[in-house]
């Protein structure tokens, strides 16, 4: 079994993580760009955090035989604090490198008018750049913040089936799929989804346009959600094709539209600026 996990936030993760996520079956992943967990206090904050995601974590990735993209942004929840909003300006610097394969996480997240001006340029930046868009519909008010999120995208420059709409669940997968953009669950221990509510949703709107992600970060989750879904559809009966479609084909065809997916891996390089990930030995 292959899976890509289109939504990770592997810096938020041990190497442990990374092994047994190989182990289970994952081959490639994309991390997005997210919060911290407590305010940044400047834009030179996201460019160490940029520039982790291009280098550090890709490499880290490498040594476990996992292929490692990202997408970049200013995320929504940081969209709000004017200390942050800089960072816009310089996205377009970290938007040509070749393992940036989306413009995101972007969206909402309080529905303010901040995250509006955000969420529009990024469109634009995605659509300039030739690049998807992976965009976070907000926990709370889901239904009214994705219509919101789908205003403005049909309003931008950039095309549906270049959108990843995530964060979905069983109040949004219809709208989301009507419009033409692709669709993301994320499967959690505790809130969002579950593997079961995942395989209902599948039987009841098939495979198309839709990707499961585990989007594992410094909270409360998993990162082997994805496997475990593929065993919760196999024993409702979905054949291996199914689960290969939605676990792997999917993400691969919806990044793939950035033009940069790579998901061959090569013998991972011993360091990286002259650090590997031991601790004490070589």
């Amino acid at each position: 079994m292959r899976i890509f996990d289109p939504h990770i936030h592997m810096t938020s993760r041990t190497t442990d993580d990374y092994q047994a996520m190989y182990d289970a079956g994952v081959r490639a992943l994309v991390e997005p760009s997210f919060w911290l967990g407590q305010p940044r206090t400047s834009p030179a904050s996201f460019f160490d955090y940029f520039d982790a995601l291009l280098g550090w974590e890709p490499f880290r990735a490498s040594q476990y035989g996992i292929a490692h993209h990202c997408t970049l942004a200013l995320n929504p929840k940081e969209a709000n604090d004017p200390r942050c909003t800089p960072v816009l300006d310089a996205l377009p610097r970290y938007l040509v490198k070749d393992s940036v394969v989306a413009v995101g996480e972007i969206g909402y997240d309080s529905m303010t008018p901040a995250e509006d001006t955000a969420l529009t340029t990024q469109l634009q930046l995605a659509a300039d750049h030739g690049l998807p868009a992976l965009v976070h519909t907000p926990h709370r008010d889901k239904l009214a913040g994705l219509h919101r999120t789908l205003d403005v995208v049909r309003e931008s420059e950039l095309a549906p089936e270049l959108v990843l709409l995530d964060h979905l669940n069983e109040t949004t997968v219809r709208d989301a799929l009507d419009s033409g953009c692709w669709a993301g669950f994320s499967i959690y221990p505790d809130t969002k989804m579950d593997e079961d509510r995942m395989v209902t949703v599948l039987r009841t709107y098939g495979t198309d346009r839709i990707l499961v992600n585990s989007a594992a970060d410094w909270g409360k989750s998993d990162p082997l959600k994805t496997r475990k879904v593929a065993d919760t559809m196999l024993k409702a009966g979905f054949d291996e094709d199914d689960v290969d479609k939605v676990l792997w084909r999917n993400p691969v065809a919806f990044y793939g539209q950035s033009g940069r997916l790579q998901l061959g891996t090569t013998a991972p390089e011993p360091l990286h600026e002259g650090n590997s990930i031991l601790r004490g030995g070589e």
